[in-house]
């Protein structure tokens, strides 16, 4: 089971304005290839596949605990998509600018961002797909049952979704989806130096030399630097109150970047609160809208709605009365 707490793993700033373009290319760090849904469901089924518990146990804890941290990237990069794309359309707004009625169409700037699903296929907030819209795929999964090709992929899985972090980050100069980045370079960076520590305890290669890949230090960004400075480049956080208690054995020795000391942390870290979002008019109106429906009604040359709510009322308590004459 997955201990969920409600508190995202760092705090997002509010955007300065709605940026859907900037939440269509954050969607990629979210169901692309390399992105946080493919490393979730990746550890997961590693660790539900694995094999020789008993002989390997630290790698395995390893696997399953980083698939536990994952979650919490799912939430973070979800709720930034959602922030970027809060305020985009809002239909009061846009009727006192333009002097449009109910009836005009308050989703028409829509057509205009490059991800439309966020405006058709949800309430303009994240969805499981990719920048261009495509669908995340469990082909995106790979669990091969053999330790060492599942951490070689795994090593590879988190350089990949960390370029990409890196091309999102120069695609925007939004400060939302910027936090959200920096963030996940450095824990995205402890799970790539785990799993090359991890390869090299099986196999005595050097993986570390190897890093960084892309060849960009964390520290060239201002999002991440901070993070870095405080120390969360070395550490491991252990996401179970009482489980996966070997992930020392793998998690140990000098950073391969700086030297410093790696080190696993019990503790959860304690996060920050969920962003509030406001209601979408047009989604989360929390009834009918009489003057649309009135509209409709006149232009089908159907009756008014004062009409059609009367005889809906007329008609459920004939439906009222058949029932209790049937119960007798």
């Amino acid at each position: 089971m997955i201990l969920r707490i409600d508190r995202l793993a760092t705090e997002l700033p509010r955007p300065k304005a709605p940026n859907a373009n900037a939440a269509a290319a954050v969607q990629e760090l979210l169901g692309g290839k390399f992105g946080e849904m493919s490393t979730l469901m990746n550890y997961t089924y590693q660790s539900f596949n694995f094999r020789g518990k008993s002989k390997l146990r630290p790698f395995y804890d390893l696997i399953a605990n980083i698939a536990a941290e994952e979650y919490s990237h799912i939430e973070l990069v979800a709720a930034t998509i959602n922030l970027l794309c809060s305020g985009t359309t809002k239909r009061s707004d846009r009727r006192k600018a333009s002097g449009a009625k109910e009836h005009d169409a308050p989703l028409e700037n829509a057509t205009d961002f490059r991800n439309t699903y966020h405006f058709i296929a949800s309430g303009q907030s994240a969805l499981p797909v990719d920048s261009m819209g495509n669908f995340w795929t469990g082909a995106n999964v790979f669990s091969s049952g053999n330790l060492k090709l599942d951490l070689l992929h795994n090593f590879f899985l988190e350089c990949g979704a960390r370029a990409n972090k890196m091309r999102v980050y120069e695609m925007t100069t939004d400060p939302t989806a910027r936090a959200m980045v920096g963030f996940l370079l450095v824990r995205g960076g402890v799970h790539i130096v785990a799993y090359a520590r991890a390869l090299e305890k099986l196999t005595g290669a050097d993986v570390g030399k190897l890093l960084p890949i892309p060849d960009v230090s964390n520290k060239k960004f201002p999002e991440a630097r901070k993070h870095e400075e405080k120390g969360l480049h070395r550490i491991l956080y252990r996401f179970s109150p009482e489980d996966y208690t070997r992930v020392g054995e793998v998690w140990n020795g000098p950073h391969p970047e700086d030297g410093q000391e790696l080190i696993v942390e019990d503790k959860i870290p304690e996060g920050a609160p969920w962003p509030e979002l406001e209601e979408e008019p047009q989604l989360s109106s929390p009834g009918v809208d009489p003057e649309m429906i009135q509209y409709f009604s006149k232009k089908l040359g159907g009756v008014s709605y004062e009409e059609e709510f009367e005889s809906g009322a007329r008609s459920k308590r004939r439906f009222q009365g058949v029932t209790k004459t049937s119960r007798r």
